[in-house]
Order: C-alpha cells, then structure tokens, then sequence
C-alpha cells in the first residue's frame, strides 16, 4: 500500500497548498477555501497539544519549516525523538487511510 509521512505531515501540506490556492480563488468563495485550510491544521494542533508541546508555536515552527525547506515530511515530534522528519521517525500512515479520512471529512461538513 501507498504511504504518507504522519505526524500531521500531510495536513500541514494540505494547507498550505490549499492556502496557496485559495489567492486565486475570486470573490467571497476564497474564504471559505481558507477555512478548509484552516481546518486541515486541527490535527496537528491536536497532536502538538496531546504530546504536551505548545501547539500553535509548534505548528508555526514546523509549516513554517515546511515552507522554507519544501519538505512536506515534516510533521509534529510527538515522541521527542529530535526531529520533525517523519521518515527518518518511520512514522507513516496509508493513503487510502488517509483520503477515506478526507472525505468522510469534508462530507460531515455539508
């Protein structure tokens, strides 16, 4: 099966791509995509939180990192392991997983 770097990896580089699309995006319906991409960051934030670290700084620190460093493997260090890398963490979830996740998601929220 296909994989993905977890650790929230692949939400906080959801968001940020949907946020980069969300710029062209016209009129009012631009919000509403930048609320998606708001909303891709509850599970890192709530990792961050549950693993007792400061999760908007960590959120901030790691999409940040995400963006300087365009590494979309980079996702919360839950374990304190020294790194946010998650393939060096060996830290993965399926795709399939991760895309049924997704929609049941976006589907609730019709």
């Amino acid at each position: 099966p296909l994989a993905l770097a977890g650790g929230g990896a692949a939400e906080i580089a959801c968001s940020v791509a949907v946020s980069e699309a969300a710029d062209s995006v016209p009129g009012i319906e631009q919000y509403a995509v930048r609320a998606f991409a708001d909303a891709l960051d509850d599970i890192p934030l709530a990792l961050a939180e549950n693993s007792g670290l400061q999760p908007i700084t960590h959120l901030s620190e790691v999409k940040s990192r995400q963006i300087a460093e365009n590494n979309p493997y980079l996702g919360v260090d839950c374990v304190r392991a020294g790194t946010n890398d998650m393939r060096e963490q060996g830290i993965f979830e399926t795709l399939i997983g991760k895309q049924q996740q997704m929609m049941l998601a976006t589907q609730m929220c019709k």
